[in-house]
């Protein structure tokens, strides 16, 4: 009767689809998760339900995915579902313990070679070995198509014909690039060294060659979840199939839509044809957004609707569940410096306006974006963390506050609270709570000692439960000792804390991510889609991209492209994904008219007079700047221009919108022109108007009262 109270509770709550999802029969199971639909919730409420039900055991569930963060979130929601001892971990990970743990058995006494943490080092040497010279970039790229080769099944001898099949840009002529694979493989052996791919081939190995460690392993794991499905390479898939050994106990997750990292050998193939290759597999599909804004869910809707090839057959549509917020703001810049410049200000804004600075994001195609935002962040002082340019507990004032923490366990007394004897620790490197430098790369530092703090006083609040008896615990306050080891804990798994600043982060590596409020920006042709982008496949993962990038944004989305890349360069297009800004005419035909009417297009520019943005919307044209930039409106003058505005109409018997509309009198209280050109440039008031009226306006904006321009008679027309 527990069991059962505890198996409802585990579906209270749920939607229709994400309940369709948790009590789905045992067997292949497929979920379609379209982005913020609950995926990590329903595939954690389908283990607990089925080891609540005695459906399976947890012991027996191994539950993979792809970043430490999305296996330890994994874990957290299993057990406050009440269920431990589900295995959660990434593919590398379950990979290792394993080989780790058949090693003796395997390797026969041998000690098992160590793993490298990188391969540019071995590959710097390896280009040397084959008459290269590699600099740090380029030994990058190299591992990189190595790690592509070897997660795609591909051997050095197999590359150079591999690489032309999959149009691979490659650093170098790819014979070279396998002639540096082949030596990379030789160093590799001769050092005793392996890396994570041999490590996956090298589980696969063990099941596929050894009958007893098949056994073994199939007998522990017995029921199978892969979250991310879209984003399994073939070398992964083989050791998927090499843990299943034939059975169907399978749950995935993945959305096609979300596939974006075929660069590296990903493919969303197995996700696409998983009914194909499993007969009879249930199919649920999780559509109900409720991560993001109506708003922002629509513009998502819009763009991956346009998506064609394989991954289009999977395609979901959206439905948001939040209540309505903000259009999509859409920003057009003179210049990419103008671009940061007014990302940064309206980030500011959003701080000062009561937005932390953590739920802020700005998300860009390539990494080579980010100093402009950096820069332009540090001079509006406002705080910043690049995503995925460090990896956080290898950075050197985090590396030194760990020493320092360690340290302080011998001088700190025991019963100091966990918080403050961090803070004190901290001490020792110089930190303080009340010093946080204006901005840049110092006040990126100090926030990331600050984070220590933040997971300190989050870890303080749960305090260990100790047994010390049948049936009877205690709870004992965690110590700075304890403390130590979460941290040390927490950096072999690189499951980082959440640092204080906004984030700046390419697209793909914000994959998994959310904010309140997100920039997209460079949205233009030949940087989204990249001009590397060149097969109908390249181009639609692209528009992924982009979609990825959307749907980050919970509540306010910023989307902007530059039309030159530096002050009075050569003129560019905005993205072809974002049909909002694209103003070219969509296949007009050369010629004298498209000539004028393109001339025309150009005179009708409206910039924001405070940002600099191009204006789209009439009200905005009319106001002369965007909606959320800070009016300058003169109240004294809007409330003469509107007295003078009622009796106009009352005199004339129409109606007040007749003579100027809100949207004008606001313009003219914030512009306040001076001159004829300025009046007739707010948009509203044509030759009649400034005939009839300009005059008296114009005498209004320099300060006339309304009884000394507008005496008691009638107008006509």
């Amino acid at each position: 009767m527990v069991v059962h109270s505890a198996a409802e509770r585990v579906l209270a709550g749920l939607d229709p689809e994400q309940r369709s999802a948790v009590t789905a029969p045992a067997g292949p199971v497929c979920i379609l998760a379209g982005a913020g639909t609950g995926k990590t919730r329903a595939v954690t409420s389908r283990i607990a339900h089925r080891a609540l039900t005695g459906d399976i055991s947890a012991r027996h569930v191994l539950a993979v995915t792809f970043t430490a963060r999305a296996a330890a979130e994994m874990r957290a929601r299993l057990s406050a579902l009440g269920v431990g001892g589900v295995q959660a971990r990434t593919f590398h990970a379950a990979a290792l313990r394993q080989v780790r743990y058949f090693a003796p058995r395997l390797l026969e006494g041998r000690a098992m070679p160590e793993l490298l943490d990188s391969k540019v080092r071995v590959v710097t040497l390896a280009a040397a070995k084959v008459g290269l010279r590699a600099d740090r970039a380029a030994a990058r790229d190299l591992a990189g198509e190595i790690e592509w080769a070897k997660s795609s099944l591909v051997e050095p001898g197999e590359y150079v014909v591999a690489a032309a099949k999959a149009l691979r840009e490659t650093p170098y002529e790819p014979a070279k690039v396998a002639d540096v694979f082949a030596a990379y493989e030789r160093l590799k052996r001769g050092n005793g060294v392996i890396d994570f791919e041999d490590m996956l081939r090298a589980a696969v190995w063990g099941i596929e060659e050894h009958a007893d460690v098949a056994e073994q392993v199939r007998g522990q794991y017995r029921h199978l979840v892969v979250d991310e499905y879209q984003d399994v390479n073939p070398l992964q898939q083989r050791l998927l199939d090499a843990w299943l050994g034939g059975r169907d106990d399978l749950t995935v997750v993945g959305d096609a839509s979300q596939t974006i990292y075929s660069f590296t050998g990903a493919t969303s193939s197995y996700l696409v044809d998983f009914p194909r290759r499993h007969r009879g597999a249930t199919v649920v599909r999780l559509v109900r957004d409720y991560r993001s804004t109506p708003q922002v869910v629509g513009l998502a809707n819009a763009v991956i609707s346009q998506a064609r090839g394989a991954e289009a057959r999977l395609r979901l549509e959206l439905h948001g569940q939040r209540p309505p917020g903000p259009e999509p703001d859409l920003r057009i810049f003179t210049d990419e410096p103008a671009e940061a410049n007014a990302v940064a200000a309206r980030c500011r804004a959003l701080i000062d306006g009561g937005t932390p600075a953590r739920e802020i994001a700005v998300l860009f195609r390539t990494n080579a974006q980010s100093e402009a935002y950096e820069k332009a962040l540090t001079e509006a002082a406002v705080p910043y963390v690049v995503q995925g340019a460090e990896r956080f507990f290898e950075r050197p004032e985090v590396r030194q506050a760990m020493i320092a923490l360690r340290a302080a366990t011998r001088s700190i007394p025991g019963e100091t609270p966990l918080p403050a004897a961090v803070v004190e620790g901290l001490a020792a490197v110089g930190w303080a709570p009340d010093a946080p430098p204006p901005g840049g790369a110092a006040r990126e530092r100090w926030e990331a000692l600050a984070a220590l703090v933040q997971l300190a006083e989050e870890y303080a609040a749960t305090p260990e439960v100790v047994p010390i008896g049948e049936a009877v615990a205690i709870e004992r306050p965690v110590t700075l000792g304890d403390f130590n080891e979460e941290l040390a804990r927490r950096a072999a798994q690189q499951h980082v804390p959440t640092v204080e600043g906004v984030t700046l982060a390419s697209l793909h590596s914000a994959k998994g991510l959310e904010w309140d409020a997100v920039f997209l920006v460079g949205l233009a042709e030949g940087t989204l889609p990249t001009t590397y982008a060149k097969t109908p496949e390249q181009v639609e993962e692209e528009r992924r991209l982009l979609y990825v990038g959307i749907t980050r944004a919970r509540e306010w989305l910023w989307l902007s492209y530059a039309a030159a890349r530096s002050p009075g360069g050569r003129a560019r297009r905005p993205s072809r994904f974002l049909p909002q800004l694209d103003r070219s005419g969509g296949g007009e035909r050369a010629g004298a008219g498209a000539a004028r009417r393109t001339e025309r297009r150009r005179a009708q520019v409206v910039s924001c007079r405070i940002c600099g943005a191009t204006l789209l919307a009439g009200a905005d044209r009319k106001l002369g700047r965007c909606p959320t930039c800070p009016s300058d409106l003169d109240e004294e003058l809007y409330a003469r221009l509107h007295e003078w505005r009622q009796r106009v109409a009352g005199a004339q018997k129409v109606p007040a919108y007749v003579v100027f509309t809100d949207a004008t009198l606001t313009a003219l209280a914030e512009r306040k022109p001076g001159r004829t050109e300025e009046l007739i440039a707010i948009a509203g008031i044509g030759p009649r108007k400034l005939g009839l009226y300009g005059d008296t306006v114009l005498a209004l904006v320099a300060g006339a009262g309304v009884d000394d321009v507008c005496p008691q008679k009638s107008f006509e027309i």
